[in-house]
């Protein structure tokens, strides 16, 4: 699929105040790492993750989207009532309904004419949520939007460890699933989009590919219909190879648009799960590992943040800007995945 008049104007993110690191989250699995006999610093050298933030007690989804769409608001200019559309896409939500997206309405104090909606796929949501804006500005259907993201790790971390340290029946080999929910991280992130009328707009989105796998759909499950606590069960291993299995294919129908092979990208800015993902990830596309801006070690696994704050934080850092091509490449349990190209005109 392919634009011709949509501009990524304006960024933001917010990182919670809580920086835990992956030792911390060690110490109070000790009584399990004692029993059996796990060495301390295995969570971080299996994912490459030292840190993740969270939230403050109590902080919901709504409230940290708000957080940095209103930053985004700021940094643009923005009127409450000139936003046309407002899209919701984080896994976490406030609660089954409303939508989160109403409460990030009302906070923000958008107007009523403003179309607003969930959009929820797993990791892949926020990227789903540029392709569906993106298609609604190139249609003329709005001229602008607003889509938001706020994860909240919290519940996820504690009912795991909690869930670790009551199940006295544990091995090395069961432990394995449950390892991927202490990778996970909380952050928010926001993006401004709008229609390019001219040819001096900065970032445009420039095409997008998918591919859907969904064989492998119960390979990364979080907690089912009724469950009391907030769980997730991960055969890591096979979403590893499923996942980049996934992205290969999705990555040969995005090369295929002439200007985007992998000479032609400069930077690629990827959801992240773990430092082996990412490892296997570029040697099986065939593509430079130099060329990947991270944020794995600092923020961990940012759910449908990731990929975004990702190219946010490296256009903060200058290590992506004017004249160059990017690519964001999400994968998302289900299996699917996206990649969009984002051009930043000379």
């Amino acid at each position: 699929m392919r634009y011709s008049h949509v501009c990524l104007h304006t960024f933001g993110y917010v990182l919670p105040p809580i920086m835990v690191s992956s030792e911390d989250l060690e110490r109070r699995l000790a009584p399990v790492y004692e029993r059996l006999k796990l060495p301390v610093g295995r969570l971080e050298m299996m994912s490459g993750i030292r840190e993740r933030r969270f939230w403050n007690p109590g902080t919901r989804p709504s409230q940290g989207a708000v957080l940095a769409g209103r930053q985004v608001m700021e940094k643009a200019d923005l009127a409450p009532d000139q936003i046309e559309c407002l899209i919701f896409t984080s896994v976490s939500r406030d609660m089954m309904e409303p939508a989160t997206a109403s409460f990030v309405h009302n906070s923000l104090g958008l107007s009523e004419n403003c179309l607003l909606f969930d959009l929820s796929n797993a990791c892949l949501g926020f990227l789903d949520g540029m392709v569906v804006l993106a298609n609604m500005i190139e249609l003329g259907q709005v001229k602008n939007g607003l889509i938001v993201a706020g994860e909240t790790a919290e519940d996820l971390v504690d009912s795991t460890i909690e869930a670790l340290l009551a199940d006295r029946t544990l091995t090395r080999k069961s432990i394995k699933p449950a390892f991927a929910s202490l990778t996970i991280g909380s952050g928010s992130v926001a993006l401004y989009m709008c229609r390019a009328e001219n040819e001096i707009q900065p970032l445009r989105l420039s095409h997008a590919a998918w591919r859907a796998n969904t064989t492998h759909s119960t390979l990364c499950q979080g907690s089912q219909r009724g469950s009391a606590t907030t769980l997730m069960n991960t055969d890591s291993e096979e979403l590893l190879h499923r996942g980049v299995e996934t992205a290969l294919m999705t990555w040969q129908a995005f090369s295929t648009e002439p200007g985007w092979q992998a000479a032609d990208i400069d930077r690629f800015f990827c959801h992240q799960v773990g430092s082996a993902h990412a490892r296997l990830l570029f040697d099986s596309l065939g593509l430079e590992a130099e060329k990947n801006f991270e944020t794995l070690a600092l923020l961990g696994n940012v759910g449908s943040v990731s990929a975004p704050i990702t190219l946010a934080m490296a256009i903060e850092q200058d290590a992506f800007q004017p004249g160059q091509r990017g690519a964001l490449l999400g994968i998302g349990s289900g299996i699917n995945s996206l990649m969009l190209g984002v051009d930043w005109g000379k």
